[in-house]
C-alpha cells in the first residue's frame, strides 16, 4: 500500500513538473505582449500628434497660457485679458495683435475639455487637409467671424441696441476657429452621412443663436458658414484623409 502512495506522489509530481516549467514562460510570454501593446499605442500616439503639429503645438501654447492665467488675481486677469480682447475698442486700436493674441487664451481657464476638442476635430483636420490648408481654414474662420459679430455690435452701439460700455467686452478665446474647423470637416464625411453631420452643427450652433441672439453666437454661426465657405481648400483631399505613408504601427500620416 505505501508503495502504491509513492508511485502516486511521484506520479503527480512528475505531472506537475512541465507545468511548473511552463507557467514562468507563459508569465514572461504575456508581460512580451503587453509591453509590445503599450509600445505599439505609444508609437500610435506620437504618429498622431507628430503628424498634426499646428493642432498639438496650439495646445501646448495654450496650455502655457493657461497656467499663467491661473497666477493672476482676478482683477489683474480681467484687465490682461481685455488687453488682448478683440472688442471694437481693442480692434479699432491695434486689430492685428489682438487678433492675433486673442487666438492663445482660453474663455473659462478649463483646458483639459480643449484638449480633447483639438484631439477630436483640429487633429483629423489638420490629418486630412495638411496644416498650411487647416491653418487657412483656422485663420479665416477666427478673423473673419470675429470681424462680423464685433461689425454688428458696433452697429448695435451706433443704433442705441446696445450699450456703449459693450465696445470694451471682453471677447478671447479660440471657439470661432473650432467652429470653422467642424464645419469644414463636413467635407470629409463620407456619403450619406455629411448631410446629418452637416444638420446637427447647423442645429449645434444655430440654436443658440436664435434663442439668445448674443454677438457670440452670431459669431460661432458665422464660423460654422465660413467653414463650409472653405469647400475650395478641401478640393483634391477627398472625403477621406489622402494618405499614402504608413508608419510601421499601423497609423497612417499625410504625406
Amino acid at each position: 500500500m505505501r508503495r502504491f502512495l509513492r508511485q502516486a506522489r511521484q506520479a503527480r509530481r512528475a505531472r506537475r513538473a512541465p507545468q511548473a516549467r511552463r507557467a514562468p514562460q507563459a508569465r514572461r510570454a504575456t508581460r512580451t505582449t503587453r509591453a509590445r501593446q503599450v509600445r505599439r499605442a505609444v508609437r500610435a500616439g506620437t504618429a498622431w500628434i507628430t503628424s498634426a503639429p499646428g493642432t498639438y503645438l496650439w495646445l501646448a501654447a495654450l496650455f502655457v497660457t493657461t497656467v499663467a492665467l491661473h497666477r493672476m488675481s482676478p482683477g489683474f486677469e480681467e484687465d490682461f485679458l481685455r488687453r488682448r480682447s478683440t472688442n471694437i475698442h481693442e480692434l479699432s486700436t491695434d486689430p492685428v495683435r489682438v487678433l492675433i493674441a486673442s487666438a492663445f487664451y482660453i474663455d473659462g481657464g478649463a483646458w483639459a475639455p480643449y484638449a480633447v476638442l483639438y484631439t477630436v476635430f483640429h487633429a483629423p483636420a489638420e490629418h486630412w487637409l495638411g496644416t498650411a490648408r487647416w491653418l487657412a481654414v483656422v485663420a479665416l474662420a477666427h478673423v473673419g467671424a470675429t470681424l462680423i459679430s464685433e461689425g454688428v455690435l458696433s452697429w448695435a452701439v451706433r443704433h442705441g441696441h446696445a450699450p456703449q460700455s459693450a465696445v470694451n467686452t471682453l471677447d478671447i478665446g479660440v471657439s470661432y476657429a473650432l467652429a470653422g474647423v467642424i464645419a469644414v470637416l463636413t467635407y470629409r464625411v463620407p456619403k450619406p452621412w455629411h448631410l446629418p453631420y452637416l444638420g446637427a452643427v447647423l442645429i449645434f450652433f444655430g440654436t443658440p443663436l436664435i434663442a439668445e441672439r448674443s454677438f457670440t453666437d452670431l459669431g460661432h454661426f458665422a464660423a460654422v458658414l465660413i467653414g463650409l465657405a472653405c469647400y475650395p481648400l478641401t478640393r483634391g483631399r477627398g472625403r477621406r484623409r489622402n494618405l499614402d505613408r504608413h508608419t510601421d504601427n499601423g497609423v497612417r500620416t499625410p504625406s
